[in-house]
């Protein structure tokens, strides 16, 4: 029996540009170093996965701009570095997107408005996004070096289900968001009127980068699946919009309304002390329940009342305003 014929493997359907791919270069890279600054200052480790996305997206782009210098000559180093990187880094901004959510409804005090137990939603949606990023990543190593047919369906088959398990899983997260946001709406917390930071459109921003996360995530589905004889995969310009793009979007909206605007004090909110007592940031007591005993909701009228009592006077604040 013979060997599988070899087939001739291109790098690229299109011609990359030398000039977008830099562009891409210098957006991200902004994004990286503002990402980096902000985590540094703030000491927001927990989104160290998401600046390193703007990391992997900026030196991905730097691997196509070489591959485009270098028409119709392409060498496999730059290529696998665009392939990786560019495929991989909206996987890290994914799991960057899960924490903020567990931390944003301990700030609130609202774990009983969680469909999905607090303790357990960030570990579920985390560990769905790491298998989904080394299959993907798996995926993409086989598709850069096939040599066969059969490789490269192989490949292409193994990034499908990467990409599958990630657009399952954020799709099932975004569900998790509407239905806590229209929970806390209908039923807010004390503690919500006493935090001055804008919650609200936080929420608001991780329903926009969501929804932008999906839609690339399912773009990159159907141009894998479609195969290299479709449009999808022999014009950058679909890939420049509708990948490139759109992840510097999600950079942009979480450098605009980054977590340590919002997210102080979430540690402190879900501390007690001896006492049984919550205490905020600045040390004082509050008057909320500890953390396992039932916690009050409040109803419209009552929500109401609050909010008018809360603008006259001196409660424990968490978070800080704009």
């Amino acid at each position: 029996m013979s060997d599988e014929p070899k087939i001739k493997h291109r790098y690229y359907y299109f011609d990359p540009s030398v000039a977008a791919n830099s562009v891409f270069v210098v957006l991200f890279g902004i994004t990286a170093i503002g990402h980096t600054i902000q985590l540094i200052r703030k000491k927001t480790w927990y989104f160290i996965p998401f600046t390193i996305a703007c990391y992997f997206e900026a030196i991905g782009y730097v691997g196509r701009a070489l591959n485009a210098s270098q028409t119709p000559d392409w060498t496999f180093g730059p290529f696998l570095m665009q392939a990786l990187l560019i495929l991989l880094g909206p996987a890290l901004y994914a799991a960057s997107v899960y924490m903020v959510l567990g931390r944003l409804i301990r700030l609130l005090d609202a774990h009983h408005l969680s469909i999905v137990r607090t303790n357990w939603l960030t570990k579920i949606f985390v560990a769905g996004d790491v298998v989904s990023f080394l299959v993907q990543g798996a995926g993409g190593g086989i598709l850069s070096n096939a040599k066969t047919k059969k490789d490269q369906d192989l490949g292409n088959a193994v990034l499908l289900v990467g990409l599958a398990v990630q657009v399952v899983f954020f799709g099932l997260f975004i569900i998790t968001t509407v239905l806590f946001h229209i929970r806390i709406i209908k039923k807010p917390t004390q503690r919500s009127f006493s935090i001055t930071a804008p919650w609200r459109q936080f929420i608001l921003a991780l329903y926009a980068s969501s929804v932008l996360i999906l839609i690339r995530s399912i773009f990159r589905m159907i141009e894998y699946g479609a195969g290299s004889d479709s449009v999808l995969q022999q014009s950058e310009a679909y890939l420049l919009a509708l990948d490139g793009a759109l992840m510097f979007l999600v950079a942009v909206i979480f450098l605009w309304y980054h977590p340590h605007k919002i997210l102080v004090g979430y540690k402190d909110a879900s501390g007690t002390d001896n006492e049984g007592g919550y205490h905020s940031r600045d040390g004082s007591r509050g008057e909320i329940l500890p953390m396992g005993a039932p916690t009050r909701t409040l109803s419209a009228r009552d929500a109401r009342a609050a909010k008018r009592a809360n603008e006259g006077t001196t409660a424990p604040q968490y978070g800080y305003a704009n």
